[in-house]
C-alpha cells in the first residue's frame, strides 16, 4: 500500500471512531434528559426513554452497492418524541448517472467510501424546537467533509435562535478554513421550501466539499461541529421542555411536522444519497417525525 493509500485508511479509521464516539455523547446527552424531565410535564405519563440500536449491512448487490452497513440508535420517550441517530460506513461504486454529481468520480472512476452520523430529533413538546445535524466524510479519487445543523422550532423563539446561532459562530469562528456567514447562508439556501416558498425553519449552519487543503483542519472543525451541538442542544431542550401547552400548540406541531416531510422526501441530498447507494431505507427515512398533518 502507497504512503498516500496508506493516509487514506488511517483518516478513515480516526472519522469512524469520532462518528461513533460523537454518537455515544449524543445518546447519553438525550438519555439525561429523559431522566431529567418533571412527572407532570410527561405526556400520558410514560416512562424515561432510552436508545435502542439495530444494525445493518448493504446488500452486496445492484450497481451502486458493495458492502459496509451501519447502527440505527431509535429513542421514542417523553421529552423524544421521536430521535434517531445513526452512523453508517458503506463503500463501492456509484451509479454513471449518480457519479455525474459526485466529484471526482466522472471520469471512470465511480468507487466511493462515505461515513458520517445523521441525526433528527422531534420532541414530544411543541414548545421545544426540533433539531437536525449531521456530519459526514466521503473519499472518491479526492475525499472532503460535509454536515451541519440547523433548528426547526414549532412557534417563534427569538432567543432559542439567537443563542443557537451564536453557539455556531463561535464554533466556526474558532476555525480558519470555514466562514460562519458563508455557511449560515449556505444553510438558509439549502433548507428552504421553494414550492411553499418559506424557510424549513431557523437556520444553522450548511457545508459540503469542504477541502481545504488541510485535511487535518477540516476534521477538526467537523468534530467541534458535533461538540458544539452537544452542548447548545441540550441547554435549549431544557429551557421548555417542562413548559405546559395546549392543544392547539400541538395542532400547530402536527402542520410544522408536515413541512418537514415534505422537505426530506422532496429535497434533501442525503435521503437522496442513502437511496442512491444502496442504503438502509429505515435508516434513511428515521428522519421523519412518527405523527404529522397536512391541511
Amino acid at each position: 500500500m502507497t504512503p498516500v493509500l496508506q493516509d487514506w485508511e488511517v483518516r478513515k479509521t480516526r472519522a469512524v471512531t469520532w462518528f461513533k464516539d460523537l454518537r455515544d455523547q449524543i445518546c447519553t446527552a438525550f438519555e439525561a434528559l429523559e431522566q431529567e424531565l418533571a412527572p407532570e410535564a410527561s405526556a400520558g405519563g410514560h416512562p424515561p426513554g432510552t436508545f435502542e440500536f439495530t444494525t445493518w449491512q448493504r446488500p452486496n448487490e445492484g450497481s451502486c452497492a458493495d458492502g459496509g452497513g451501519g447502527t440505527m440508535g431509535k429513542m421514542m420517550g417523553r421529552v423524544f418524541e421521536k430521535v434517531g441517530v445513526n452512523v453508517s460506513v458503506v463503500h463501492g461504486e456509484f451509479s454513471e448517472a449518480f457519479a455525474r454529481q459526485i466529484p471526482e468520480t466522472s471520469a471512470g472512476d465511480r468507487r466511493f467510501w462515505a461515513s458520517g452520523i445523521s441525526l433528527v430529533a422531534h420532541m414530544a413538546s411543541p414548545r421545544v424546537p426540533a433539531v437536525h445535524m449531521n456530519t459526514r466524510m466521503l473519499v472518491t479519487s479526492k475525499g472532503w467533509f460535509g454536515g451541519g445543523t440547523d433548528l426547526t422550532p414549532m412557534q417563534p423563539q427569538a432567543q432559542n435562535k439567537a443563542d443557537f446561532h451564536a453557539a455556531l459562530q463561535a464554533c466556526c469562528d474558532r476555525h480558519s478554513v470555514v466562514d460562519h456567514a458563508a455557511l449560515r447562508q449556505k444553510c438558509d439556501d439549502y433548507f428552504y421550501l421553494p414550492h411553499r416558498q418559506e424557510p424549513r425553519g431557523d437556520g444553522g449552519i450548511f457545508y459540503d466539499y469542504l477541502d481545504s487543503g488541510d485535511w487535518e483542519q477540516d476534521f477538526a472543525f467537523t468534530q467541534d461541529v458535533g461538540r458544539t451541538f452537544v452542548d447548545i442542544y441540550p441547554r435549549l431542550v431544557r429551557r421548555t421542555m417542562n413548559d405546559p401547552w395546549t392543544p392547539q400548540e400541538r395542532e400547530a406541531q402536527l402542520h410544522k411536522r408536515g413541512r418537514y416531510v415534505e422537505f426530506n422526501l422532496l429535497h434533501d441530498r442525503g435521503t437522496l444519497f442513502g437511496l442512491k447507494t444502496g442504503g438502509n431505507i429505515d435508516a434513511i427515512l428515521m428522519s421523519l417525525p412518527p405523527v404529522a398533518k397536512w391541511a
